[in-house]
């Protein structure tokens, strides 16, 4: 028997959605041929899951877990709220959470990869890993919200724990785009000068003073979306800069299910 092509198993993985192991075994009991490994597939119980993928995933909710300087942040996605709620959803999440943490992030996908699809025929619902990220910082704060849709994680050089977690918890209310001005990418600021340029040809102004109203218009969005000089939520005297008193955001995590 000749042996199944990497671009056989690409094939049946992309229509399927299943594991790679799982297709290159079909395909291999198949023959090589496609249509008679997916029957496999489906006869062997994964069929349901494959048939799931292409729905939309617009649920789910985010585990965290943290050790030290380090902390793992995984979105586990569903399609509705009552699979987010179910106990066994919520418990793979956390185990995965941990695994990412301890292990890494191939280790984490190649445990989810066993372990999904036994969920999606238990809950009858696509399930996926939608996000996964691995922070480490001298100092780390988190804050994942009551309803587990936001999480936040602010590193810190300087500063303690206590600091981090109140910028975090600033970060969920006010969804700063970036940490410094700066930072604000081009493409975004390209799309609001167009809206701007459009609102001031509408008002008449002329070409001189456009050109100084648009370079106050673009040093105000960058501050506003800019998470160091946003007002801070606990103390609105004072930028989140001021409040850090030194402390230097090293790294800004936040993620939301959307």
């Amino acid at each position: 028997m000749s042996p199944v092509s990497a671009s056989a198993v690409s094939s049946l993985r992309a229509r399927t959605g299943v594991s790679i192991l799982a297709c290159k075994e079909a395909l291999e009991e198949a023959g090589g041929d496609e249509e008679k490994a997916i029957e496999i597939l489906r006869k062997r119980g994964i069929a349901q899951a494959a048939k799931k993928s292409a729905r939309d995933q617009s649920e789910g909710l985010i585990f965290v877990a943290e050790s030290g300087s380090k902390v793992g942040v995984l979105l586990l996605k569903c399609e509705t709220d009552f699979v987010a709620r179910d106990a066994t959803f919520q418990s793979i999440g956390e185990a995965l959470a941990k695994t990412l943490l301890a292990k890494g992030e191939a280790a984490m996908r190649a445990e989810a990869e066993k372990i999904l699809p036994d969920a999606v025929q238990k809950l009858g619902e696509n399930i996926s890993i939608g996000e996964a990220h691995l922070i480490e910082a001298p100092v780390l704060g988190t804050y994942v919200h009551s309803n587990r849709k936001i999480a936040v994680v602010i590193g810190l050089k300087g500063g303690d724990v206590g600091k981090a977690r109140d910028v975090a918890m600033h970060a969920t209310a006010m969804n700063p785009l970036y940490v410094h001005p700066e930072e604000a990418p081009l493409e975004l600021l390209a799309k609001e000068k167009e809206i701007w340029a459009e609102q001031l040809k509408k008002d008449g102004k002329p070409p001189a003073i456009v050109e100084k109203i648009m370079t106050g218009k673009e040093r105000k969005f960058r501050e506003e979306n800019a998470l160091l000089k946003q007002p801070f939520v606990k103390d609105s005297q004072k930028s989140v800069e001021e409040y850090l008193a030194g402390a230097v955001v090293v790294a800004y995590m936040r993620l939301s299910v959307s």
